[in-house]
C-alpha cells in the first residue's frame, strides 16, 4: 500500500488506493470478505498518511517556494507565447542558473531535508515520436530521473522525478521543447525544401526534420550541462551532482519500480536534407552567460 501511495503521489501508475478500496467493498458486499477488512484497510491508510513534502524550516522552504514560483512564472510566460528552439534553450539556461545558485547556497542537510516529487506529462499520444528522444536529456539536464508508462487507455505518459525545484524545471523544459517542435516544424513546412517534395515524401521529410531537431536539442543540452557541471563541481569541494543523485536514487528505491532502457534509433527512414535542416535548427543557439540575472 505504501508503494501504491508513493506512486500515486507523483502521478505514476494506474492503480490507486481508491480502486483497491472499491474492490474490497465489492468483496464485502458479496460475502467473500468480512466487514472487518474495511476497518483494517482504513487503519492502514490512516497510518500511512499523506506523503510529506518539505518540512517547515527544512531545505530553505521560503527560498524553494520562491524559486518554484519563478520557474512557474517563466513557464507561463514563455510557453503560452510559443517559442523557437533558440528561445527554449535560452530559457533553459536561465532556469539552470537559478537552480544552481539556489542549490549551492544550501547545506547538505538542507538538501537532504527535501522530499522528492514527481510530475507527470500526459502526451495524449499512443505512439512515440521524435520529441520523445529529448525526454532523457531533459531529465538529466535538471538532475531528474524519468520514465515512460501507459495510462489506462494506452496513452503515453512521462514522469519526471527529483527534488522539487528540479522537477518543476524539467517539466518547464519539456514544455519549451514541445513548443519548439511545433514552431520549428511549422517553419520547415513553409520552406522551400518541403514545398519541392512530392506529396508522398512530405510526411517522411517532416519526421526526418523532427529527428534532426531532436538530435540537435539533445546535443545542445549536453553541451550546456557540461558547462554547468564546472560550477556544480566547483572549488568548494562539495559535488552537488553526486549529492542530488544520492537523494533521488534513495527515494526512487522506495517506489519499487523496475525500469528498462529502450532505444528508438533503428528502423527510421530519413531524408538527409530535411534531417540536416532540423539538426541545424536544434544547434542554433549560443549560450549567454549571466542570463540568470535577468528578471523573469
Amino acid at each position: 500500500m505504501e508503494v501504491l501511495q508513493r506512486r500515486a503521489a507523483i502521478g505514476s501508475g494506474t492503480l490507486r488506493l481508491q480502486a483497491v478500496a472499491a474492490v474490497l467493498e465489492q468483496g464485502i458486499a458479496s460475502g467473500k470478505l468480512s466487514s472487518a477488512t474495511r476497518d483494517i484497510f482504513a487503519a492502514v491508510r490512516r497510518r500511512l498518511g499523506v506523503k510529506p513534502g518539505t518540512q517547515p524550516g527544512a531545505g530553505g522552504t521560503a527560498e524553494l517556494d520562491k524559486l518554484i514560483g519563478r520557474i512557474q512564472a517563466l513557464r507561463a510566460k514563455t510557453v503560452e507565447q510559443g517559442c523557437t528552439e533558440q528561445e527554449a534553450m535560452t530559457a533553459a539556461a536561465k532556469v539552470a542558473e537559478l537552480l544552481d545558485r539556489y542549490g549551492l547556497s544550501l547545506s547538505e542537510l538542507d538538501l537532504r531535508g527535501q522530499s522528492c516529487e514527481g510530475a507527470a506529462v500526459e502526451t495524449e499520444r499512443k505512439r512515440a515520436g521524435p520529441i520523445d528522444d529529448c525526454v532523457p536529456a531533459t531529465a538529466a539536464f535538471f538532475d531528474c530521473r524519468v520514465w515512460g508508462e501507459k495510462d489506462g487507455v494506452g496513452r503515453l505518459r512521462y514522469v519526471f522525478f527529483g527534488l522539487p525545484a528540479d522537477v518543476a524545471a524539467a517539466r518547464y523544459l519539456y514544455d519549451l521543447v514541445d513548443q519548439a517542435f511545433t514552431r520549428e516544424t511549422a517553419l520547415f513546412k513553409s520552406g522551400e525544401t518541403y514545398a519541392a517534395l512530392p506529396s508522398g515524401l512530405r510526411r517522411t521529410a517532416t519526421n526526418s526534420f523532427q529527428i534532426g531537431l531532436g538530435r540537435g536539442i539533445i546535443a545542445k543540452l549536453h553541451d550546456l550541462r557540461t558547462r554547468r557541471e564546472v560550477v556544480l563541481r566547483g572549488p568548494s569541494g562539495r559535488d552537488l551532482v553526486v549529492l542530488k543523485a544520492d537523494i533521488v536514487e534513495a527515494e526512487m528505491a522506495a517506489l519499487g519500480l523496475s525500469l528498462q532502457s529502450r532505444s528508438r534509433s533503428g528502423g527510421r527512414r530519413l531524408l538527409k536534407d530535411a534531417f540536416d535542416q532540423g539538426h541545424a535548427a536544434g544547434l542554433d543557439f549560443e549560450y549567454t552567460p549571466g542570463i540568470g540575472n535577468a528578471a523573469p
